[in-house]
């Protein structure tokens, strides 16, 4: 395969676009594999089109080694089977939603359960027709409120989508496991590191769930890992549960002033000056804080709940939302708090919420943190301005409507499983395993028939790439500050090759040289512009990230040809020997250990 730069459908840029953010986005941009189209959606040219196709296609090969048979859905999807599953209205505003020219309903698929469970059981009808494992790489569309980073966060993406479908639940684990090692032969094919968390299932429901993460700075996603090997994205991670404490010794609750207390840490400042314990100083773990914020459900409806958390924490927004899964969350406005004028900011106690109200049926929910268990002992707001309420416990003073995993979790925290402390780390989600069960076969009627004759409902997996995040996730992990630098196996060629000065015997050479190697194989990008200084090609080199770079120019007139990896020494190649130099180089490139 050759390429020519003198005819390619390539425009490099200098500039960083003004609207890119993340190294990703500004050099695919820069390098002419992408163009926005509008916020969220871009257009693949040619050189991003040839990357995205070699990603697909290790997935592909992977999917197939794995046992999936592919298949291909439209996009453009009917209201009625995702408002069997309640998904028409748990997406939210998320949904790409439309109607026909005879008002049928419609949307955009942002993924396909139903359609894969609706195919399975349209042609197969018997234990004999299982175990079965489909898969596409198809587009999708999600209507983000706030599209970032290019590729990472789009409004319109490629995905691999894998469903497993067996007749028990012993098969489902075996099907789960297959792909789970399919997904790591992937990224390790793709040279991407990897992580593999415990994740929360979210609107896709099922059982057990988990992430492929790979570690990024710029990643959305923040996980969690242990010395002794506990990991989970930040949303799955469960608090340890203190154990209850005797409260029989514990003072009475009592309410004090407590003016020009803005703060929790002049709070804490104030009440060990005028009201010390006897134990120990208080702190801002000893705090009650109560944040009051609004959950919206798909179907419109708006409640307001509070969240009750020790005061040295802040509410995670990302774990309360997973936690309320579908409602969307937001703190609560000031339309919120006319509604319930019994909620005095900066001062809200237990006395008004839940279980604790005058009328607990109309009372706002109070959800606590696990930590606040019966017999801590806490100062909080009074429900007045400029006053707390200490020596207020658990149990014997309030309770709560129910536990939330809302608080943040930080660096040092235990481990759930015991492991040790906790690090913190950020990531690129690039899959998705899930072991759905029974929730969209159910919905949906997916039922065979077993050894026995009776009817059985299927049992389902689902299996997410998100091919085009991956391909923003290399560039992400392969670049420097001159541009892209492409592992071979995903790079637009494997050669990028210069031709440099005017001299005719330069591209003659250059122009044999490219020949030999396509004839043999190798892909080459040949950079032929005749009126282009060598600055500008070599800078373009750098940029478009090819991994072997061969420069034919003045050192022609000494019979040598430059070979630079792009990123590596350069070093200088007799013209006799190049073509097979070069040759055994994209071999090696290639081979399994690259």
């Amino acid at each position: 395969m050759l390429l020519r730069l003198s005819t390619l459908f390539c425009r490099t840029l200098r500039e960083d676009p003004a609207d890119a953010e993340v190294a990703s986005h500004k050099l695919l941009v820069r390098a002419g594999y992408i163009r926005r189209a509008a916020p969220g959606i871009y257009t693949w040219l040619p050189l991003g089109l040839r990357v995205l196709g070699k990603v697909e296609q290790v997935v592909r090969e992977e999917m197939v080694a794995a046992g999936a048979q592919e298949v291909h859905f439209p996009a453009l999807l009917p209201r009625e089977p995702y408002e069997a599953t309640g998904r028409w209205a748990e997406y939210g505003p998320n949904l790409f939603r439309l109607q026909d020219r005879r008002d049928n309903d419609y949307l955009l698929a942002p993924t396909h359960e139903e359609m894969f469970t609706l195919l399975v059981k349209d042609l197969c009808s018997s234990y004999k027709d299982l175990p079965l494992v489909l898969f596409q790489i198809q587009t999708k569309y999600r209507d983000e409120a706030r599209p970032r980073a290019g590729l990472i966060r789009g409004r319109e993406f490629v995905m691999k989508d894998a469903y497993s479908f067996d007749i028990d639940d012993e098969g489902l684990a075996r099907a789960y496991d297959d792909q789970r090692a399919a997904y790591q032969r992937i990224f390790d094919r793709l040279g991407l590191e990897y992580v593999v968390v415990s994740a929360m299932s979210g609107a896709m429901g099922g059982s057990r769930s988990e992430e492929f993460l790979t570690p990024t700075p710029i990643g959305e996603d923040t996980y969690v890992r242990s010395p002794g090997g506990y990991a989970a994205n930040a949303e799955a991670v469960t608090t340890p549960v203190p154990p209850s404490l005797d409260w029989a010794d514990l003072p009475a609750a009592h309410v004090e002033p407590t003016p020009d207390a803005p703060t929790i840490e002049a709070l804490v400042g104030l009440v060990n000056d005028r009201y010390p314990r006897a134990d120990r100083p208080w702190t801002a773990a000893d705090t009650l804080k109560n944040v009051v914020v609004a959950l919206t459900r798909p179907t419109g409806e708006r409640e307001v709940v509070v969240v009750g958390l020790p005061g040295d924490r802040e509410v995670d927004m990302k774990r309360l939302e997973a936690a309320v899964a579908p409602a969307e969350v937001e703190v609560a406005s000031d339309a919120d708090f006319a509604a319930h004028p019994e909620l005095v900011r900066g001062y809200i106690g237990p006395r008004v919420l839940g279980p604790n109200a005058p009328d607990p049926d109309t009372a706002v929910r109070y959800l606590l943190d696990p930590r606040v268990v019966p017999g801590t002992r806490w100062i909080t707001g009074a429900d007045e301005v400029g006053k707390h309420v200490l020596d207020l416990v658990a149990g014997r003073d309030f309770t709560g409507s129910g536990t939330i995993e809302a608080a943040e979790v930080r660096a040092g925290d235990p481990a759930p499983d015991g492991s040790g402390p906790l690090e913190l780390a950020r990531g690129i989600e690039i899959g998705h395993i899930f072991q759905l069960g029974r929730k969209y076969a159910q919905a949906l009627g997916l039922t065979v028939l077993d050894a026995n004759g009776k009817s059985q409902v299927v049992t389902m997996g689902s299996y997410g790439i998100g091919v085009t995040r991956v391909l923003a996730a290399l560039a992400e992990a392969h670049h420097d500050d001159k541009g892209l630098a492409w592992p071979a196996g995903v790079a637009p060629a494997h050669v990028h090759l210069v031709a440099t000065g005017k001299d005719a015997a330069v591209f003659d050479t250059a122009e044999h040289l490219a020949a030999d190697w396509s004839a043999r194989g190798i892909e080459v990008l040949y950079d032929d512009r005749p009126k282009v200084s060598p600055g500008v090609k070599f800078a373009d080199a750098e940029l478009l990230g090819v991994p072997l770079v061969v420069v034919v120019g003045k050192g022609l007139a000494s019979g040598v040809v430059e070979v630079r990896p792009r990123v590596g020494e350069a070093v200088q190649v007799p013209l006799a020997e190049v073509a097979d130099v070069v040759a055994t180089h994209v071999e090696a490139l290639l081979s399994p250990d690259w």
